[in-house]
């Protein structure tokens, strides 16, 4: 049996980022890993939340997560959404080293009977991943690896920054070359581009309001990734999938080019290298640009 996490969602685990959701849920078992859903969870209050209601109140949403996780016991909390675990984490670093922050905490929690005392990790799965799992239970699963394939890490901002170079989170790579997302895609049997863009802004939350800002920024990264002659473009971030991906057709409005690249999520790979159903498990009927190369390049 594997090791119990509770496992928060997030918001776009429910809608852009479903694909990310479906697929981890169905390779996790694989890795031994035992997810179990975090009872009534909310958004965690990243992004907009902090602009509309300020600090304290978007925090007190991710306090509120955290109270229920302690409530289903003091296993780890694990997310795979970089803004959920941006401000997860952050909110559970300040409840356990300021005192005065987390008595203002729970004091809004107070109001539904809850309190938080910061006892609980929480944890990104792809550290878990990396420390838990290990590169090498991920080969074992592998049954039709992706042979054949080039994929362009795009890790993204949020992902390692600012906690994967901490003990709090968890060592388990560094914040200017990550290596964890190339060490995924080669275990699956692909092979992993250099990407010089890796931890390049896609433009975060900012293409959602004003997309003509980020435009510029996103055809970077696809830049790179046709320059490098990549199949697709793997990353663990929802909203880096979201952004890189569906301003595609945007891009190449504005700027004249003809960029067709699936951006997908690393779970999805492994989903399809594991043998597993590629539209049910893996999800990639989800992408908004076809992936079908990668059920292509899985070898039978």
């Amino acid at each position: 049996m594997g090791k119990k996490y509770t496992y928060y969602p997030g918001c776009s685990s429910e809608s852009s980022g479903s694909h990310l959701d479906v697929s981890l849920r169905a390779v996790a078992p694989k890795l031994g890993i035992e997810l179990e859903d975090l009872n009534d969870w909310n958004c965690c209050g990243a992004s907009v939340a902090h602009v509309e209601a300020g600090a304290l109140p978007a925090s007190a949403l991710s306090a509120r997560n955290l109270a229920n996780a302690r409530a289903q016991g003091n296993q780890d909390v694990l997310t795979a959404c970089a803004a959920c675990y941006l401000k997860t984490h952050h909110t559970n670093e300040k409840i356990r080293d300021k005192p005065g922050f987390k008595e203002k905490i729970n004091e809004a929690l107070g109001a539904a009977g809850q309190s938080y005392d910061g006892d609980l990790h929480v944890r990104h799965a792809c550290e878990v991943i990396v420390n838990d799992v290990g590169l090498d239970k991920i080969k074992e699963q592998v049954t039709n690896p992706l042979e054949g394939l080039k994929v362009a890490g795009y890790v993204g901002c949020q992902t390692v920054r600012p906690f994967a170079g901490t003990e709090g989170g968890g060592d388990y790579d560094t914040y200017e070359d990550p290596e964890f997302l190339d060490d995924f895609i080669r275990s699956t049997g692909a092979e992993a581009v250099e990407f010089d863009s890796k931890t390049a802004c896609c433009g975060g939350a900012i293409a959602l309001m004003s997309p003509d800002r980020t435009l510029g920024l996103i055809k970077k990264i696809l830049d790179e990734a046709k320059e490098k002659e990549a199949d697709c473009i793997a990353t663990p971030c929802p909203l880096c999938q979201q952004n890189v991906e569906m301003y595609q057709a945007a891009v190449n409005k504005e700027y004249g080019t003809d960029f067709q690249i699936p951006v997908v999520f690393y779970s999805q790979l492994m989903a399809v290298a594991f043998g597993m159903d590629v539209n049910k498990d893996a999800c990639l009927d989800r992408n908004f640009i076809s992936a079908d190369v990668i059920a292509q390049k899985a070898r039978k």
